[in-house]
């Protein structure tokens, strides 16, 4: 089959594809997933002569076909094949830069209470030497680290950088990646709400999905986590720890964090995930490669687990032997106010907290517990000395 025909015979299987997912349910979630193994069969079937490169990525050219007549028909019927055929080629090569990440932590890893010993995740090539983006908290105390190719080639890989203010994640293989071109980083500030983008994630559940931006919006998280810009996307994706981000020009614009129950911060609340946008990676690469992480990262840290209702911040998790345990704070607890400066939301919390310019600076927090308020004071601690660091870093 020559090429013209192929491309033929992928654009009408994968509209085939969306016409077979054209039920309710499907368009109500205005979402198409690849089955790896069901696409897989099919096209072996269909076209039998095609090598294991040109099989993967007909794989991902069915699933845009797919995809695109369903989530941007407008598109599709406007614009020329030409155009069409830019996108499918651009989500091809990006998804040829998608890799799994394997992480084995530590015997006794603080992290492995939460994240377990054995995590799973992706990670997407962004430098030529090889370096690849993940999200951070798949190699917290990693003992082992492997990176698997798309022909499920497992390769040990060693940590470069950990970020905790953005949760970036980068590492190395140990072994050249054969064929694998980095993306390029694009950006989040001409994104709106309603753009179909690809998620993609790697190892040996090689995936795709297509899903679409909801909102993007400051994002705390319960683990003292703020960044000003996140991305939320939905419908949902499961296995999306590092999965990268991609728009139609396959420029990555972020890196999945969490699955959220609230994706677009409004009523009725939808599901989705959070990815962490490229944005925040551009002007701490350099520095986090050659130091292992950035300035921002080096900030007080309490070691609490809270939430934020109907304007309070209230302790959920306390980490043992932290400096909040220390202090004698514990899950029901109310913060009301940092330095005598009242806060209400985690935002708020946490910016007066890393308002001190030291990580061990003593912390002053008015408490309630039930009726009684109290104030303590908190000598904080930099969080990554609590961690044992991987030895690359």
């Amino acid at each position: 089959m020559g090429p013209d025909n192929k491309l033929i015979g992928e654009v009408y299987f994968g509209m085939v594809v969306a016409v077979e997912h054209d039920d309710v349910t499907t368009l109500e979630r205005r979402f198409v997933r690849v089955h790896s193994l069901t696409w897989a069969l099919t096209l072996r079937k269909e076209f039998p002569v095609l090598d294991a490169t040109t099989f993967a990525n007909s794989l991902v050219r069915c699933a845009m076909c797919a995809c695109l007549a369903i989530l941007t028909p407008a598109v599709t019927e406007a614009s020329s094949p030409a155009v069409s055929q830019e996108i499918i080629d651009a989500l091809t090569r990006a998804n040829a830069a998608v890799v799994g990440v394997e992480v084995t932590a530590i015997e006794g890893a603080r992290s492995a209470e939460t994240l377990g010993r054995r995590r799973t995740g992706s990670g997407v090539v962004i430098g030529s030497d090889g370096l690849i983006l993940t999200i951070g908290y798949l190699m917290l105390e990693a003992d082992n680290i492997q990176i698997v190719t798309r022909d499920n080639r497992k390769l040990p890989a060693r940590p470069v950088a950990y970020d905790l203010a953005t949760g970036f994640g980068l590492v190395k293989p140990l072994l050249p990646l054969r064929g694998t071109n980095p993306v390029p980083l694009g950006s989040h500030s001409e994104l709106r709400p309603g753009e179909a983008l690809m998620a993609a994630m790697g190892g040996e559940d090689a995936d795709v999905a297509i899903t679409q931006l909801v909102s993007k919006r400051p994002f705390s998280g319960y683990w003292e986590y703020h960044i000003e810009a996140a991305l939320f996307t939905s419908p949902p994706i499961g296995n999306h720890s590092g999965a990268p981000l991609f728009n139609q020009r396959g420029e990555l614009l972020g890196i999945g964090s969490l699955l959220v129950a609230d994706a677009t911060g409004e009523t009725p609340r939808v599901a989705g995930n959070m990815f962490v946008p490229v944005d925040l990676l551009k002007p701490i690469l350099a520095e986090m490669q050659s130091t292992g992480s950035s300035k921002q990262s080096r900030r007080p840290w309490l070691g609490l687990t809270s939430t934020e209702q109907s304007g309070r911040v209230q302790v959920v998790r306390v980490t043992r032997d932290s400096p909040a345990h220390t202090g004698g704070i514990q899950p029901g607890d109310v913060i009301l106010a940092v330095d005598d400066a009242q806060v209400a939301t985690l935002e708020q919390f946490y910016k007066r907290v890393w308002a001190h310019p030291n990580p061990d600076d003593e912390i002053k927090l008015t408490v309630q517990h039930g009726t009684d308020v109290r104030t303590v004071t908190v000598k904080a601690i930099d969080r990554m000395t609590t961690m044992s660091k991987p030895s690359g870093i």
